[in-house]
């Protein structure tokens, strides 16, 4: 993620990108959803599920317009660059301009006309090839300051993205323990409400279990943040044969009960107060516009990405309101858990062990495995915040200093809390809505900016956005610092009322 053009790696075809895309969205945050809608109200949160589904399809096709316009300038630079060559050879030969054209005719009027044509907006140099992360892309078209305010940006949402996961473990193996060796066996999703100073085993409460296991967790991953992992082709099919065996037994599971008559949830139309989680929770669960170069440049055939996005973000819609609303009719509002795959941990719910051990501690599994990835990324991104070119760290600072200040922050904060759904709030509501809305809109307006600078006013993007109408980059600007002030009002309100 830290800046920077990588190969474009094996191609494949725009249907396997459109799986990749799924599986990358479809995440953590998809597990918190059934809680917030339960808060916000069915109504509330469909029409807000679907609205911010809409702006994260639109900055999607912003992203993808300034990939399109940075490969174009990275194809420009390279011909100027080869253009001053060959001039700087010619004029060392001795050789007249009158003399070359005479002598080389056919190879000039092979290679100028060539560059003549992309000034005037050729097609195919717009075509994306190289891979150029957000962080090259920021570097490429924004100022220092905005450059500078990217990194914070991104450090924040990773940030957030730590701490949730070193929360979410302890927090299941908590549940899910507890729940078999405490007096209350198999009642984790029966509605009981337990108090972190309530016991787990003897004299150990679940406060203590809770950071017993994040201590385990962060001295068994934690190493990880100061060595170079690289998530491998089969660890990235079994994790996501896992997401979907768990999301499709909830589904199902849930769907048996209400079919029998067991459902127990009545919930409510709208209740305002849930709205700021609600926000959050979908921002985050919407979130793949950092990750976007590295799904799209690889696609063999880009001419309808982004029809073929539009078809992503609508089965994700579908898929994110099946899961929310069987979990919301299913089980009461007081007894969804902040962790869906909790509520199915109740010997009452699922009588087979094995699918209740498996769902209660399939995030375990799967978030063990992002953590060192997401870890070593943030530390990767402090390193090219603060590198000055030409300039190397001391040892100290590049192998103890870097990872330390990655991996303490996050464990210090699950430390502190374990509310999952205030955590995912909080990061989406705040990192992510920058890295969702005011990032890709400013991508798109400095990329058309620099795009007429450089190849005239008559230029046009092959993979120009949809929404191509300067309205909608004001639209998801004024939305996202809309957002920033709605958030942060409601928590200085909802804390003085405390």
């Amino acid at each position: 993620m830290a800046g920077g053009i990588t190969d474009t790696g094996e191609l494949y075809s725009p249907y396997v990108g459109l799986v990749y895309m799924f599986n990358l969205i479809v995440g953590t945050g998809a597990l918190t959803m059934p809680k917030a809608f339960a808060t916000a109200g069915w109504l509330v949160s469909l029409v807000l599920l679907m609205f911010l589904g809409f702006m994260s399809y639109m900055t999607t096709t912003f992203v993808v317009e300034a990939m399109a316009a940075a490969n174009a300038q990275l194809r420009w630079k390279r011909m100027e660059k080869r253009k001053e060559d060959d001039e700087d050879e010619d004029s060392s030969s001795g050789v007249s301009d009158s003399d070359v054209l005479l002598q080389d005719g056919y190879e000039q009027a092979e290679t100028r006309p060539i560059l003549s044509v992309q000034r005037r907006g050729s097609a195919n140099i717009f075509e994306i090839t190289e891979r150029v992360e957000m962080g090259q892309m920021a570097s490429m078209f924004f100022n220092k300051v905005g450059v500078n305010l990217f990194y914070f940006c991104i450090i924040i949402y990773l940030y957030g993205d730590l701490a949730i996961y070193a929360a979410a473990v302890p927090v299941s193996l908590m549940q899910v323990t507890c729940s078999v060796t405490g007096n209350h066996s198999c009642s984790v999703g029966d509605g009981t409400k337990y108090n972190d100073t309530d016991k787990c085993w003897g004299p150990i409460r679940r406060i203590d279990a809770y950071r017993l296991y994040l201590a385990a967790f962060t001295l068994l991953l934690g190493p990880f943040t100061f060595f170079n992992v690289q998530k491998t082709k089969y660890l990235q099919i079994m994790t996501s044969l896992m997401r979907w065996i768990a999301f499709i037994l909830m589904i199902i599971l849930a769907l048996i009960r209400i079919s029998r008559g067991q459902a127990e949830g009545h919930p409510s139309m709208a209740q305002l107060s849930g709205i700021r989680n609600l926000f959050g929770v979908c921002v985050y669960s919407f979130m793949c516009q950092h990750s976007l170069p590295s799904l799209i440049t690889p696609i063999s055939k880009k001419k309808h990405v982004n029809k073929l996005v539009l078809l992503d973000y609508i089965l994700i819609l579908a898929f994110y309101s099946l899961l929310s609303f069987t979990a919301i009719y299913c089980f009461r509002n007081d007894t969804l858990m902040d962790m869906y795959t909790l509520n199915f941990t109740n010997c009452e719910i699922i009588s087979v062990a094995f699918i209740r051990y498996f769902l209660g501690l399939f995030p375990v599994f799967t978030i063990s495995t992002n953590f060192p990835i997401i870890a070593v990324t943030l530390r990767n991104n402090w390193k090219t915040l603060f590198h000055r070119e030409g300039g190397t760290y001391p040892w100290v600072v590049d192998r103890i200093v870097f990872p330390a200040i990655t991996l303490i922050p996050p464990v210090l904060v699950a430390f502190c809390t374990h509310d999952l759904e205030s955590l995912v709030g909080i990061t989406g509501a705040y990192a992510g809505n920058g890295i969702q809305y005011l990032i890709p809109a400013f991508l798109a307006y400095c990329s058309r900016k620099d795009t007429q600078l450089v190849f005239g006013s008559g230029t046009v993007n092959k993979h120009l956005s949809p929404f191509r109408h300067s309205f909608w980059i004001v639209f998801v600007l004024i939305w996202g610092f809309s957002c920033f002030v709605f958030v942060t009002a409601n928590i200085v309100l909802s804390e003085s009322k405390l």
